[in-house]
């Protein structure tokens, strides 16, 4: 389902599919005679790969990569789909962010006024307004997680260079003023209140 006028995004799909077939090379090229003996034939391979795609679709493209290049460097032995999930998690935690699965569920929770909602972390609310509140209120689907995704990890990224994000409150925006005593007066003589 898309906007009205919004074309999907190939390319996000791309870049997934991209990264697990890098995940595979990388592995095939480490672990070479252990690599052969899981996933020797085609079929295997092809089944692995629809299996490790599904179970790592949340994952942004980057994050399976790197993922992937710590597990490489830390065990002599081909990983199994639950090492590279598990490092996923890790380096979704590193950074102090919440993961982009928990970012999405929170601003799906959050109400109105958001500005005044208790947020993890000011880009949560900042991805779920650029994704659109209205998209994200509507139904849960999969083009908005992500399209969520997508802004949340660009948003993470410019986070961690050091962009600031800083949410203005609107009840702490504004300025109460004084009653006018005279006014109220002369409206409730106007109505006759």
């Amino acid at each position: 389902m898309t906007i009205l006028g919004q074309k999907k995004s190939i390319s996000n799909k791309e870049d997934f599919i991209k990264s697990i077939d890098d995940l595979f090379l990388k592995l095939e090229l480490a672990y070479h005679y252990q690599f052969y003996k899981v996933f020797g034939t085609d079929e295997k391979l092809k089944e692995g790969k629809k299996l490790w795609a599904l179970s790592l679709k949340n994952e942004s493209p980057e994050v399976i990569i790197e993922a992937v290049e710590k597990v490489i460097s830390s065990q002599s032995f081909l990983p199994t789909l639950t090492d590279i999930m598990k490092s996923c998690n890790e380096i979704n935690k590193i950074d102090g962010f919440p993961s982009a699965q928990e970012a999405y569920i929170e601003a799906r929770k959050s109400y109105q006024p958001r500005k005044d909602f208790d947020w993890s972390n000011p880009i949560v609310y900042f991805a779920g307004k650029k994704t659109g509140w209205n998209i994200l209120d509507e139904k849960d689907n999969k083009e908005a997680f992500m399209s969520f995704v997508k802004i949340y990890s660009k948003f993470k990224k410019e986070a961690s260079n050091g962009v600031k994000f800083t949410i203005k409150n609107s009840s702490k925006e504004e300025v109460k003023q004084p009653l006018n005593k005279k006014l109220l007066e002369e409206l409730r003589k106007k109505h006759k209140i």
